[in-house]
């Protein structure tokens, strides 16, 4: 861990362009890149499953055209979508509300420990040692913005800590993206708010892409052609017989009544996080659905 003051060369010259924020920042790891695009992409703690599905969806997506994913690592939405980019092999950011030494909340550890080897940075304006204090995460929110060049929030209550890291954006300049839900859904109410108050509507990741000036792959490009690795339209292998091994075993064990990722780790005795991040490309490229509850089957 390493102290990084204002006017430090290190020290992220986003921060500096807007008032109130702090004199210095722990690290561990690394700050983003200042050429390196950022979304921050959070929600409900206490998210649906489909809420958990579209935030590791669309951290994944982002990830691997090179966008860099910066959250609060707490859990449901913020964890969901920073596994996803650690999935796709990108950056993830965490900003904490406590010391940047003390993983919180326990459950996140493993996100943690995998930022903390290497994956991006856990960042913190509190010493180390200090305790998760409630005052302490609407405060570190502002930085969350000031790092991201658009925020994406997916689920959200009526009163939420995510739509005060949404109001930072607005006040910082930043775009504001939300996932749309049912009005009669809870979790959605917040979402639904902000997008009838102007938010951008993120239905898929290529509108937040567009928004950052990543320009997607069309159809004709050939294969992978610039790494978004994920197979043009048209243009896709048959998953049976496709020359990975694992992506064509885990393709056969997809049940059309539906299996978890789990099982089909423990029947192809494929580690689970291989498992993971080939059925969330899988879903991308269409060879496989997901029910929004952990289901996994191939479309009909």
């Amino acid at each position: 861990m390493r102290y990084v003051r204002r006017g430090d060369p290190d020290f992220p010259e986003r921060l500096t362009r807007y008032p109130a924020m702090p004199a210095g920042l722990y690290l561990i790891g690394r700050f983003p890149e200042p050429e390196e695009r950022v979304a921050a992409i959070v929600g409900s703690r206490n998210c649906t499953p489909y809420g958990r599905s579209q935030a590791r969806r669309f951290g994944f997506a982002l990830a691997v055209r090179g966008v860099g994913i910066v959250s609060g690592m707490a859990s449901g939405v913020d964890c969901a979508a920073q596994e996803g980019a650690l999935e796709a092999g990108g950056r993830t950011y965490a900003v904490l509300g406590c010391g940047a030494d003390i993983c919180y909340p326990a459950s996140s550890r493993r996100l943690y420990d995998r930022i903390c080897s290497g994956s991006g940075g856990i960042i913190s304006e509190y010493e180390p040692g200090a305790k998760p204090l409630a005052w302490h995460f609407p405060v570190r929110n502002r930085i969350i913005s000031a790092l991201a060049d658009v925020v994406l929030v997916i689920e959200a209550r009526e009163k939420s800590g995510s739509l005060i890291t949404a109001g930072y954006a607005l006040d910082q300049g930043k775009s504001v993206y939300a996932l749309p839900g049912r009005s009669t859904d809870p979790m959605s109410r917040g979402c639904n708010a902000l997008i009838a108050d102007g938010a951008g509507i993120a239905l898929d990741p290529e509108q937040v892409l567009m928004e950052l000036g990543v320009e997607m792959r069309s159809a004709d490009q050939g294969e992978d052609p610039d790494g978004w690795g994920i197979r043009p339209a048209g243009k896709a292998k048959d998953p049976e017989n496709d020359p990975d091994p694992e992506r064509a075993e885990i393709y056969r064990l997809l049940d059309p009544c539906g299996i978890t990722a789990e099982e089909i780790a423990e029947r192809s005795g494929i580690a689970p996080e291989r498992v993971s991040s080939i059925l969330i490309r899988m879903v991308l490229e269409g060879y496989a659905a997901e029910d929004g509850n952990g289901f996994f089957s191939k479309p009909v």
